[in-house]
């Protein structure tokens, strides 16, 4: 399935329906044959002794004892995007390349869609420091050319919204606890039985759709939390905010014979009381 491929709606020219924003999120593994070429390579290493030995390495560097390698080491394995019109209202979402889910297709696919539509901004948690440079890298890996990507997104305040970002105050603070606990903040599911650590083994284990559907619960808490912002900003009341959850809520059920993980997820939303 392509970023790009049209929605069932039919045509207008209302401008609240067009597409104004891809919110999107990926999900990583690391390169062995790149990591052995690269870390160790007088060793002739297997790519999966270069990552055990990388990520232990990782580990003892770490403060928190995070294995998870640097994003120049990684290939995406899922990406999830969400289009979003312009009066904020969800339009489509989709997983690139289901059910393959091939890194290189994953990539191109994407792309495509950023220059499919080109004047939507693309709204991330992180993008700016993981998503967007990894994606980067691998269209420089495959050979990919989009030119728009380097005319128009790349500018701090007019391009991408990054919320952590948005939210650290532009690096002033750190968003301790990340999107995980931005989403729990306002009732979203956020992080439930899997993690970004778990993605790897997950991958050898063969459960691409599992890593698909973590990634799309990601994907959908960024959509939530990005409308959420939008009150602080002053472009929507909480009134406003309330009936666009209610929809999103209803779109999202009309995709569970699509998306049936989408069940499990949409019974963990709730509203958090605050104290």
């Amino acid at each position: 399935m392509s970023l790009s491929e049209p929605s069932n709606r039919p045509a207008t020219t209302d401008t609240a329906s067009k597409t104004a924003y891809l919110v999107m999120d990926s999900e990583t593994i690391p390169d062995g044959m790149l990591v052995s070429a690269v870390k160790y390579p007088k060793e002739n290493l297997s790519p999966e002794a270069a990552i055990e030995r990388a990520q232990a390495e990782a580990r003892e560097k770490s403060w928190n004892q995070s294995e998870f390698l640097p994003l120049t080491y990684q290939i995406p394995v899922a990406i999830c995007v969400i289009r979003v019109a312009a009066d904020l209202t969800l339009q489509a979402m989709t997983c690139l390349d289901a059910p393959r889910f091939q890194p290189r297709e994953i990539v191109r696919s994407f792309w495509s869609g950023m220059a499919h539509y080109s004047k939507a901004k693309l709204v991330t948690f992180n993008g700016r420091g993981f998503d967007i440079p990894l994606l980067e890298l691998a269209a420089f890996r495959y050979g990919y050319t989009f030119k728009e990507h380097y005319q128009n997104n790349r500018n701090r305040y007019y391009g991408s919204i990054d919320l952590l970002e948005f939210f650290g105050n532009y690096g002033a603070c750190r968003v301790e606890g990340g999107l995980n606990l931005l989403a729990k903040l306002i009732g979203m599911p956020g992080k439930t039985d899997i993690k970004g650590e778990d993605v790897y083994r997950m991958y050898l284990e063969g459960k691409y759709q599992e890593i698909n559907d973590y990634c799309l619960f990601d994907t959908i808490d960024t959509y939530i939390v990005f409308l959420r912002s939008r009150i602080l900003t002053g472009e929507i009341t909480k009134e406003q905010y309330d009936d666009l959850k209610a929809k999103a809520r209803v779109f999202l059920e009309a995709k569970i014979a699509d998306f049936p993980a989408l069940r499990k997820y949409l019974d963990q939303w709730s509203e958090f009381q605050s104290p």
